[in-house]
């Protein structure tokens, strides 16, 4: 592997890891300060121990998310030093704004949170449960709108002695057409891991006939979150599809691998090759009209195949032989793997409502079981969309302006970035399984007893009560 390969596979590995807990602690930070809601209301002891424990899986996600985020940042002056260079100008402001207002919202009111159980006013240490929810959502809002500009370039104009671009309309960024569709098609990725993971840990709980009447809440709180987010998915994907269509038409063409234009066009559930223009495909189920459907809004819309889309971009990028499409393989299987367990969810989920209708969740062992490890769904669906959108702007780093071969730092060799690679590689996985180790200890222990919450309302000052 050359330095560039590396430098992308050493990107993709950190990245990766960073977002296994960034969606955990925004669905998490919702689904916690809904159950502080519910407690506040209602005076209810159970959801307020159901607070404090899940609040302690969202206090371990926030901490190793911060940690694995700002490595995300060293790389970009580390590998990528010419990229950073050439999107300074843009990228500087919706980062500044995600560190100065979004990150220190959220890191704030969460020490205030974590330290006001006992010496807030009911009304004001709910507030601060929500200013954490809405830090972390706003954080991802930033995030997600630098990153779509790197998909879509607008907002901008060409500095003529620097060749670079430069901010010209910070709204043109947050107007992106692709910007709201894939901001709340992550925010409802995000509610599914959340709600994964209290599914799970409620479930376990269930089978093993701990404080039963307790986990039944957030067990049902769960599987309605999962079920509404996972349906919400496919219609803000399918406006993102056709937001993508008409931005990064390259990026659809490869996911289906339609190397010629059609109209109407089929959804294959599978395929057994195709994946070069050489290579004609084995098409096993086809759902027809489907692709149409995703990428237009249409059923009888144009999908421009990539070979015409490779010519196009030869004339309009004359940069020599260079190949504007994407790994193929990559692109078709990563869309499938995306939506299948997104299906896959939501079986669970109306499994789960099933069972709630029938008044037999708390005894359903082989539900506990499937759903204590349904856990691990939203991880690989949110992984395969990561890369289905990343992969699927390649050669490309920002689409249309900069070529991903460009933006590397001209200074770091192909064995320097493998040394890295691989201390990031074993620091990673150590604290991955620390990090699990951690949580998995702490979702077993339960809820702490009764007595432990009265104790801490007889400490409480009577205006916090």
């Amino acid at each position: 592997m050359d330095a560039l390969e590396l430098a992308r596979a050493q990107f993709a590995m950190t990245s990766i890891f960073h977002f296994f807990f960034v969606p955990v602690t925004i669905g998490t930070a919702f689904l916690v300060a809904v159950l502080h809601t519910q407690w506040y209301r209602t005076g209810n002891d159970d959801y307020r121990r159901l607070t404090r424990f899940f609040g302690g899986l969202l206090l371990l996600s926030v901490a190793v998310g911060v940690v694995t985020g700002l490595v995300q940042e060293f790389q970009f002056g580390m590998d990528w030093s010419a990229y950073a260079k050439f999107v300074g100008d843009v990228f500087g402001a919706p980062l500044a704004m995600e560190g100065l207002a979004a990150f220190f919202l959220e890191s704030t009111f969460l020490g205030v949170w974590v330290f006001g159980w006992t010496v807030l006013p009911r009304g004001l240490h709910l507030a601060s449960a929500w200013a954490v929810a809405i830090g972390s959502a706003l954080s991802a809002l930033f995030i997600i709108a630098a990153n779509s500009w790197m998909q879509n370039p607008v907002g901008y104009e060409i500095n003529p002695a620097t060749g670079a671009p430069q901010l010209s309309s910070i709204g043109d960024v947050f107007g992106n057409p692709v910007f709201l569709p894939a901001y709340l098609h992550v925010l409802a990725t995000a509610l599914v891991y959340g709600a994964a993971v209290m599914l799970a840990v409620s479930a376990w709980h269930l089978r093993k006939g701990n404080d039963t009447r307790v986990f039944h809440r957030t067990a049902k709180l769960a599987i309605w979150v999962v079920l509404v987010a996972a349906l919400a998915q496919f219609h803000l994907g399918g406006k993102l599809g056709q937001a993508i269509t008409v931005n990064q038409p390259m990026k659809v063409a490869a996911m289906e691998a339609q190397w010629e234009t059609c109209q109407p066009c089929s959804f294959s559930l599978f395929q057994i090759g195709g994946y070069t223009s050489d290579d004609p495909p084995t098409k096993i189920i086809q759902i027809p009209y489907l692709l149409s459907w995703l990428a237009t809004g249409d059923i009888n819309g144009k999908v421009t195949g990539i070979n015409e889309l490779q010519a196009q971009y030869e004339q309009e990028y004359p940069s020599g032989d260079i190949q504007y499409y994407p790994n193929v393989f990559v692109q078709y299987w990563s869309m499938r793997a995306m939506a299948y367990f997104a299906g896959l969810a939501v079986i669970i989920a109306l499994w789960g409502v099933l069972l709630l209708w029938r008044r037999r969740l708390d005894d359903a062992s082989l539900f506990h079981r499937v759903a204590t490890w349904s856990v691990l769904i939203p991880f690989v669906m949110g992984t395969a969309g990561w890369v289905l959108t990343e992969n699927g702007r390649q050669p490309w780093i920002v689409d249309g302006l900069m070529l991903t071969k460009d933006g590397l730092s001209p200074s770091v060799g192909a064995a320097q970035i493998a040394v890295s690679m691989t201390v990031f590689f074993l620091v990673y996985a150590t604290l991955g399984v620390i990090a699990a180790v951690l949580m998995v200890r702490h979702a077993r222990r339960g809820l702490p007893p009764e007595e432990h919450a009265a104790a801490d309302r007889d400490r409480a000052p009577e205006l916090a009560y």
